[in-house]
């Protein structure tokens, strides 16, 4: 007698389901539809997956919303200018550019070594970068590493680390 193919299963969600498990191996069907009949059914568990994206989405926008507002009240109280680059980016550098700026002034500042007059000079050169991209490049640089990385920005020299160029 042949081991049975198709399995009527009840699923935890109440929904019975008829599976079709010739793919598995004869003495492995049993414990798989076991297993299946503590699951939810397809349906519900895509109905499930889908409620939870949306929720997901919902929960990021407000974030992303959040950031941007946080953003865009620094950058006025800061007087930092505007960035440049396509309308996409836009967004996305100034809460780059905040993200990074603040942190680099709690590295630097508060949990650091300098003083508001170094942090000045340093606020002036982070004004002089205004391509978004930039900004969004640098997105998961350490906030100490923000100096340097602004000298290299500003500098005429196009080079490299690379001592063999």
């Amino acid at each position: 007698m042949a081991v049975r193919t198709t399995w009527n299963i009840v699923h935890s969600c109440g929904h019975e389901v008829t599976h079709n498990l010739s793919n598995r191996a004869a003495d492995r069907r049993a414990g798989f539809a076991r297993w299946l009949g503590s699951r939810d059914c397809t349906e519900c568990w895509q109905a499930a997956r889908d409620e939870d994206s949306a929720s997901k989405e919902a929960w990021l926008a407000a974030k992303r919303a959040e950031e941007q507002q946080a953003a865009t009240e620094w950058a006025e109280q800061f007087d930092m200018p505007p960035l440049e680059g396509p309308d996409k980016a836009l967004a996305w550098g100034g809460r780059s550019r905040h993200q990074l700026v603040t942190t680099a002034y709690s590295a630097l500042v508060s949990e650091g070594t300098w003083d508001e007059a170094d942090w000045a000079v340093l606020e002036d050169k982070i004004r002089t970068v205004t391509r978004a991209g930039w900004w969004i490049d640098q997105r998961d640089a350490e906030g100490s590493d923000l100096p340097e990385l602004l000298d290299a920005a500003a500098s005429d020299d196009i080079g490299t680390e690379n001592p063999f160029r």
